[in-house]
């Protein structure tokens, strides 16, 4: 199998997984940059993740324009996958989510997203939330529908692996697309049990060296639950890998 058609499958694979465990539901994307071509990336074409199959995926250029693959509906918010390719190189995969379990922490601007337990060392540094009205106006949709605001995006982004975006969802980004979708999911779990642990207290968070610590650490096994999410929601990809 080329790597492309890796790349293909590995999307899909990624897509089914996070709507089976509840981070992507009719909404929502994953995408991994080209692994042969400079600015590009592969998306799925506007479908729902749960039913993304490899020939759904086509290759766009960083200003969003399908490049190769049928003539296609397009995601509206391909603009944020594209400017953060754009931005930070070390980026190989990005998903996007509205997973409601982050949203409140998503819309208060006074508590953050921290790391609360070793699987989650990913999350130290998470700025605040993006907010769209910031760069849209106070009437827009909030959705990233255009270059500039995917590169205002972006640059909040920064270094880190995670960005909030007020009233709308979050945008996780890795070096694979197994990394990117582990992030996905633990933030969204991490989110639950910070909540948690602030309705009993003060919570005790990681600090950074135990965040870059726990991470490093997680990252050297992320191909178990990889494996593991692929056999629970994406086996029947199995005939295409052999």
């Amino acid at each position: 199998m080329s790597s492309v058609a890796e790349a293909r499958l590995e999307i899909a694979q990624a897509s089914r997984i996070l709507a089976g465990e509840a981070i992507l539901d009719a909404f929502g994307h994953v995408s991994r940059r080209h692994p042969e071509r400079d600015g590009h990336f592969l998306i799925a074409r506007a479908r729902a993740p749960a039913l993304v199959e490899p020939d759904d995926v086509v290759e766009l250029d960083f200003d969003g324009r399908i490049v190769s693959g049928p003539d296609v509906p397009l995601f509206l918010e391909r603009y944020l996958h594209a400017e953060i390719y754009r931005r930070r190189p070390d980026v190989e995969a990005v998903v996007h989510s509205h997973a409601m379990t982050v949203l409140p922490f998503a819309a208060t601007p006074s508590v953050l997203v921290r790391p609360i337990c070793h699987m989650c060392g990913f999350l130290h540094g998470t700025p605040c939330a993006f907010d769209a009205a910031d760069h849209a106006g106070p009437g827009s949709d909030l959705l990233i529908r255009n270059a500039a605001l995917g590169a205002a995006l972006a640059e909040h982004l920064g270094e880190a692996a995670v960005v909030l975006m007020r009233g709308h969802g979050y945008t996780a980004v890795g070096a694979s697309i197994a990394m990117a979708t582990y992030r996905a999911i633990y933030t969204a779990r991490n989110c639950e049990v910070q909540l948690a642990a602030i309705t009993l207290g003060d919570p005790v968070y990681l600090s950074e060296a135990e965040a870059s610590a726990a991470d490093a650490s997680a990252m050297s096994q992320v191909h178990r639950p990889w494996e593991l999410w692929c056999m629970r929601h994406a086996s029947h990809f199995g005939e295409i890998q052999k």
